[in-house]
């Protein structure tokens, strides 16, 4: 989000330099400086004991692409409560081990993902209403399944080849 008005007061915003960050959306009346902001989300590759991943379809994104759990940070939450409870609202399971792989910026959205691998046992999926279907896939299978390049992908792609070196 880029500020045009001042937040607390309602008073346009001038630009000034600001140190070393260079020119910031300014409130003259608050003197206060407005940087951008952005939305804080968690992604998971959510696996199991034998290395399966879920994915889900939610058709107000897509009728035919999968995407992976993923969820908005509430305030007052850890990103890996978030990742938690995410993966327990959106598949049902419960998260055993959360490892931080890295974070991504989607632009498109103006969001910082913060990526994680979850590891569940494997049961039944229990979707909640935004998820219509969910299902397991080889590794190889989820990269098929995801749009190449996407957040996502990387993730899945990095998750897995990292879980790989670890079990060697």
């Amino acid at each position: 989000m880029h500020f045009t008005y001042c937040p607390q007061c309602g008073n346009k915003l001038i630009d000034k330099e600001i140190g070393d960050e260079g020119e910031i959306p300014f409130c003259t009346v608050c003197s206060r400086p407005f940087w951008d902001m952005f939305t804080t989300s968690i992604i998971c590759a959510v696996t199991n004991e034998y290395g399966e991943i879920a994915l889900i379809r939610q058709d107000y994104v897509s009728r035919t692409s999968y995407v992976c759990v993923a969820g908005i940070m509430q305030l007052g939450e850890t990103a890996e409560e978030t990742a938690m409870r995410e993966v327990k609202e959106e598949i049902g399971l419960d998260v055993e081990n959360l490892t931080y792989i890295r974070s991504y910026f989607y632009e498109k959205k103006s969001m910082l993902m913060l990526g994680y691998h979850a590891v569940v046992r494997k049961s039944d999926f229990v979707l909640s209403g935004e998820v219509d279907s969910a299902a397991w896939f080889t590794p190889e299978e989820a990269l098929l399944k995801l749009r190449e390049g996407s957040i996502a992908w990387q993730l899945v792609r990095e998750s897995c080849s990292m879980n790989l070196s670890n079990n060697s």
